[in-house]
C-alpha cells in the first residue's frame, strides 16, 4: 500500500476531462480535484453521437434527459442507418432495443430465420420498434421505450459538465504543461510544471490530453497496441452545415469506395464527416467527396484529424490513468467514444485507490478496460469484413483480411448454428444480431423450437409483432415536433 490519495489532477478539458471531473467530484467528496487545461489547445470535440449507456452516466449526475437535449442543442438517436455496407445501393438499420420476441432458449432471430425459408419474414429491422420509429422520423419519451441515445454538441456538453464539476469544488487551472516531474526512484508522476511557473502536485493523475497522451505516452512511455491491420482508417475530415430539413432521430453511415461518411443531425446544424485510410484515398479526394455530398450551407471549414486505431497496453500505469483519446481510439462507426470515457471513469471510481495504489486493483482495472476495448474492436471489424463488396482495393482488403480469432469464432458459430452468445457485461447485445444479419451473415440453421409452430402460427406470430410496432409508431409525434415542443434549445 502506498500513500493515501487525496489530490487528483486531471490534465485536459474537453469531453473526457470534464466528464471525468464531473463524475469524480459527484462520487467522491473527500478528495481535492484540479483540472489543468489551456484555451490555446482546441478540443477534438469527439462524440457527437452516443449510445444508450450515456443515460446511466447522466443519471448519476442528476441530469434530466429533456434538460440535457436542450442544453446540448441535441436530438434523439434511435440507431444508425448503414448504407452501402453489405453491398452498394443497399441499406439496413441497427436500432437500439430488442428485435422481435424470443424465449430463453431460442431467440427471435431463429423464428425469423425459419420464416425466411417459408418466404414469410420481412427484413430483420422490420421487427424492431426503434428502427421503425426512426425510419418514420418519429420519437417520444415513453415508459416502456423506445430505447434511445443522443446526438449532441460535444462542446456544449463539455461546458455543461464543467458547470456541474465546478459546483462540486473542482478547481480549473489555466496553463500549458512545460514539464512533467517524476520520481527518480519509481517513475511515478509528482507534479505538472506549467509554462507560467505554476506547479500542480498530485497523488493520482488522469490523462485527458487527447491523442498526444502527455502523461501516459510521452512521460510514462506506455506501449500502444496497434489495430490498424484490422481497421486501417487513419484520417477523418469534419464539417458542419446548416440543416436542410428537420433532424432525423438516427445517425447515417454511408460507405463509399474507400471509407464512409457520417451525418449527425442536431437542432441547430448537421454534423458531417468522412473517415478514410490514406492508403486508399488521398486527403484531397476525401475532402472533395465530402464537400460534394453534403447538404446545406457550410458553417465551418472542413477540419482534418489524424489517428491510429488501437489502445494503450495499460490504461492505468503507475499513478496515471488514461481516459478518452489518451488511452486509445476506435473509429466512430458505432459512436463508442463517449462510452469508453464513461467506462474508464466508472471503473476508476470502483477501484479508486483511496488508501494507496494497489497493483492488484490496477491489474483488474486494466483487464476490464482491455476486454471492453477488444469487444468494441471486434464489433467494428465485423462491419468491414462481412461484406459482399469487392468493387475497390479497399473493399477487397476488408473482405479478405485475417480477422481476430475472437470475432472469427463468434461469426462461425452464428453462421453454422444460428447461436449467438452474449458475453458477460457486453455493451452490444441485440446489436450483434442486427449487424451480422444486416451485413448478410444469415445462419444456415435455426433452433428446433422454431419448428414447434405451424406455418400459419409462425406467420401470425410475425404479423402480430409487426402490427404491434406499427400501432405504437403511429401514435408517436414526429421527432421534429417533439423537439420543438419539449426540448427546444
Amino acid at each position: 500500500m502506498n500513500q493515501k490519495v487525496n489530490n487528483v489532477v486531471i490534465l485536459g478539458g474537453g469531453t473526457a476531462g470534464w466528464m471525468s471531473a464531473a463524475l469524480l467530484s459527484k462520487s467522491l467528496k473527500n478528495i481535492n480535484i484540479k483540472l489543468v487545461e489551456s484555451e490555446l489547445i482546441g478540443s477534438i470535440g469527439v462524440g457527437e453521437a452516443t449510445i444508450p449507456s450515456l443515460h446511466f452516466f447522466n443519471d448519476m449526475l442528476g441530469i434530466n434527459s429533456t434538460h440535457f437535449v436542450k442544453k446540448t442543442s441535441g436530438s434523439f438517436k434511435l440507431g444508425i442507418r448503414f448504407e452501402n455496407w453489405h453491398k452498394k445501393d443497399a441499406s439496413y438499420f441497427h436500432g437500439f432495443g430488442t428485435t422481435g420476441l424470443g424465449m430463453w432458449a431460442a431467440g427471435f432471430h431463429e423464428y425469423w430465420r425459419r420464416g425466411l425459408d417459408l418466404g414469410i419474414s420481412k427484413s430483420f429491422s422490420h421487427y424492431n420498434f426503434e428502427a421503425m420509429a426512426a425510419l418514420s422520423n418519429k420519437f417520444a419519451h415513453q415508459q416502456n421505450g423506445p430505447n434511445f441515445a443522443y446526438h449532441l454538441d460535444a462542446s456544449l456538453y463539455a461546458n455543461m459538465l464543467k458547470q456541474e464539476a465546478e459546483k462540486n469544488a473542482v478547481t480549473r487551472i489555466e496553463g500549458l504543461v512545460k514539464q512533467v516531474n517524476t520520481d527518480v526512484e519509481n517513475g511515478d508522476i509528482l507534479s505538472l510544471e506549467l509554462a507560467n511557473g505554476t506547479v500542480v502536485e498530485g497523488d493520482l493523475f488522469i490523462d485527458c490530453s487527447g491523442f498526444k497522451g502527455v502523461l501516459i505516452n510521452e512521460t510514462l512511455k506506455t506501449p500502444f497496441v496497434d489495430w490498424s491491420h484490422w481497421l486501417p482508417m487513419d484520417s477523418a475530415i469534419a464539417v458542419q452545415t446548416k440543416l436542410s430539413s428537420p433532424p432525423a432521430p438516427y445517425t447515417r453511415s454511408i460507405a463509399n469506395h474507400a471509407g464512409w461518411q457520417w451525418r449527425i443531425p442536431l437542432q441547430h446544424r448537421m454534423g458531417n464527416g468522412i473517415v478514410y485510410s490514406q492508403q486508399y484515398m488521398s486527403d484531397d479526394e476525401a475532402r472533395a467527396l465530402l464537400v460534394s455530398s453534403i447538404e446545406g450551407e457550410m458553417l465551418t471549414e472542413p477540419r482534418k484529424l489524424s489517428f491510429k486505431t488501437g489502445c494503450r497496453e495499460k490504461q492505468w500505469n503507475k499513478n496515471c490513468v488514461a481516459i478518452g483519446l489518451a488511452g486509445g481510439f476506435i473509429e466512430p462507426l458505432e459512436s463508442t467514444a463517449i462510452h469508453i470515457i464513461q467506462q474508464g471513469m466508472m471503473q476508476l471510481i470502483k477501484y479508486f485507490p483511496s488508501y494507496g495504489i494497489n497493483d492488484l486493483e490496477v491489474e483488474e482495472y486494466n483487464r476490464y478496460m482491455m476486454t471492453d476495448y477488444n469487444e468494441i474492436k471486434d464489433f467494428i471489424v465485423l462491419h468491414y469484413c462481412q461484406t459482399e463488396r469487392d468493387d475497390s482495393p479497399f473493399w477487397q482488403f476488408c473482405k479478405n483480411m485475417q480477422i481476430p480469432e475472437t470475432l472469427k469464432s463468434r461469426m462461425e458459430l452464428f453462421e453454422k448454428t444460428g447461436r449467438y452468445v452474449h458475453r458477460d457485461k457486453e455493451i452490444f447485445v441485440d446489436s450483434w444480431l442486427q449487424v451480422m444479419i444486416g451485413q448478410g451473415l444469415i445462419p444456415e440453421q435455426y433452433h428446433g423450437l422454431a419448428d414447434e409452430l405451424s406455418e400459419s402460427e409462425l406467420r401470425e406470430f410475425l404479423q402480430q409483432i409487426e402490427e404491434d410496432i406499427a400501432t405504437k409508431v403511429q401514435q408517436l409525434p414526429s421527432h421534429g415536433e417533439y423537439l420543438n415542443t419539449h426540448c427546444k434549445s
